[in-house]
């Protein structure tokens, strides 16, 4: 497998950078509804909608806290909200709780939430037929969860460096390791891993996924800022 850069960069890249005049740190994202991509800005926890072609097309305003994950399904947004909020000024509804919030997608309302069951901190979600998966630390797991009691269905531990985003393809499902810029498919029944994708080290740094017509895509958030990062957002696609 090989990271092409080329395919479909330049366009989605320019989009996202470019958003009224301010940067917007992509952290994860999802294509669904009318093919559209909806990428969550951990920077004002705003969720921006795009079409094919990376164009605007509207701004979702959010409750989210410190978003680090999106999903869609079943007719909703659902954030993964990651505790306390550092790139933006304080709100009134920000408690510092790690949770995940279902989003109305017209309003941007927030009509549900529930806690992450390990009580930390929270990057990928995928919806999967009715039920959410989502990483875990306390201890290193993926866990699917029920999407309308919230009940813990399933778990089975993830032996990656930094969760983040995940991407369900069959009966496997994706998962991002930023620290070691990895992304490992697992089984969905087993657990057992299935395929793994290794980047280069002068190539993103794998914050979201998404899956649309068999083809892996990433998102790279240039955030938090460190030493040796590229210096800017970007959204791409993975030939396999």
């Amino acid at each position: 497998m090989k990271l092409d850069f080329r395919k479909n960069k330049g366009k989605i890249k320019n989009a996202i950078i470019n958003v009224a005049d301010n940067s917007i740190i992509g952290n994860d994202f999802e294509i669904d509804f009318n093919n559209e991509l909806f990428v969550i800005d951990q920077l004002t926890d705003d969720i921006f909608v795009l079409d094919e072609n990376g164009t605007v097309k509207r701004v979702i305003k959010t409750e989210t806290e410190n978003g680090s994950g999106i999903t869609v399904g079943g007719g909703f947004i659902w954030t993964a909200c990651n505790g306390k909020a550092s790139a933006r000024p304080p709100r009134q509804y920000d408690n510092h709780v790690s949770k995940v919030r279902k989003i109305d997608p017209d309003t941007g309302e927030t009509v549900g939430f529930f806690p992450t069951p390990d009580g930390g901190g929270i990057h990928g979600i995928e919806w999967d037929n009715g039920n959410i998966w989502l990483t875990a630390f306390n201890p290193k797991s993926l866990i699917l969860i029920d999407g309308n009691t919230y009940e813990m269905l399933q778990t089975f531990p993830c032996n990656l460096n930094v969760l983040h985003g995940l991407a369900v393809d069959g009966n496997g499902i994706w998962c991002a390791d930023r620290a070691e810029q990895i992304i490992v498919k697992f089984d969905k029944n087993t657990g057992n891993e299935i395929d793994r994708i290794l980047l280069s080290k002068d190539g993103p740094d794998p914050h979201g996924l998404t899956i649309r017509d068999q083809e892996l895509w990433y998102s790279d958030a240039d955030f938090p800022i460190v030493e040796g990062m590229r210096g800017y957002p970007e959204i791409g696609i993975i030939q396999r």
